[in-house]
């Protein structure tokens, strides 16, 4: 239980895949205009990594390992994530409409999300067991909710104050997720 939990802590604070790995910046630029779209973004990533997660485990165990064909793993890892998005794609459009209307196109940048395939990679690359990867896949996610959520906060924030004009948009969003990192650096103790 102790090593779940030091998994969870690392996995959000300490190794966050967007403000410590740097992996995810575009989903974050994208959707982080407004909280509610990050929030659903968010939402759509925890499920899609965390079901990714699993999916590529078993694959990875059971099949690439089985027949000796590991070196297909990033090549099968990406059909299978392409695969999921998919699939709540067309789940969010019958039950969520709005949700997916709010989404828009940033949907289907989940499956060029590199959060998704690295936290599945790594899962792999650290032996981890399948609840380890499971509860790793879930903590990136979490991290990557804490992340651009509170950028999303943070720009909607920026938006009414007096920022230079070379400085807005892009640029300050950058210089707020290298701040944000910066922060993040200070939980490395914890792990």
């Amino acid at each position: 239980m102790a090593e779940l939990f030091k998994i969870i802590i690392a996995t959000i604070f300490v190794s966050n895949y967007v403000l410590g790995q740097f992996l995810g910046i575009c989903p974050a630029l994208g959707v982080t205009s407004k909280v509610e779209t990050a929030r659903g973004m968010s939402f759509a990533v925890i499920f899609v990594l965390v079901l990714a997660t699993v999916i590529t485990w078993f694959i990875q165990h059971y099949i690439l390992e089985r027949f000796g064909i590991e070196y297909l793993q990033t090549l099968v890892f990406i059909l299978v994530i392409a695969s999921i998005v998919q699939i709540v794609e067309t789940v969010m459009k019958k039950s969520m409409p709005a949700l997916y209307g709010a989404l828009g196109v940033f949907l289907p940048l989940i499956t060029t999300n590199c959060v998704v395939l690295g936290a599945a990679i790594k899962s792999v690359d650290l032996s981890y067991d399948l609840v380890e990867s499971t509860v790793y896949a879930f903590a990136a996610s979490i991290g990557f909710m804490i992340a651009i959520v509170l950028l999303a906060y943070t720009r909607e924030k920026i938006e009414y104050n007096n920022v230079p004009e070379s400085f807005k948009g892009t640029p300050m969003s950058l210089i707020t997720l290298g701040l944000m990192a910066i922060a993040f650096m200070g939980f490395a103790g914890l792990a």
